[in-house]
């Protein structure tokens, strides 16, 4: 097993591809996680945490629909996921780059 602290860092910021591209935050880093989980260091709980955190997403976006119709609180429910699906990746890929694991906030355990 080899320490690839940069490819960590890549799998934590590539959840920012949907901001750019409308898609891919959670397919790029399941496919670096799934292929690199056994070769890098400390890769498979930072992919788990990744993982769980895009699945997270998903299910309280899903959450969201509904609830515009109840006074808009899913538009809000929007707007905090949208700023959480922001900030989060950035914050915890520069704690990767320190060596630190870090944990995502709102995220279900799908994956352990």
């Amino acid at each position: 097993m080899r320490q690839d602290k940069q490819l960590i860092v890549i799998t934590h910021l590539s959840q920012l591809l949907c901001f750019v591209t409308g898609f891919g935050s959670l397919i790029v880093p399941l496919i670096i996680w799934a292929t690199q989980k056994r070769n890098v260091y400390e890769m498979d709980e930072h992919g788990k945490n990744i993982v769980n955190f895009q699945i997270s997403l998903i299910v309280y976006t899903l959450l969201c629909i509904p609830l515009i119709l109840v006074f808009g609180l899913g538009i809000l429910g929007f707007i905090v996921l949208g700023i959480v699906a922001l900030v989060f990746p950035i914050v915890n890929a520069i704690k990767a780059s320190k060596g630190e694991t870090p944990k995502y906030p709102l995220s279900l355990n799908f994956i352990s």
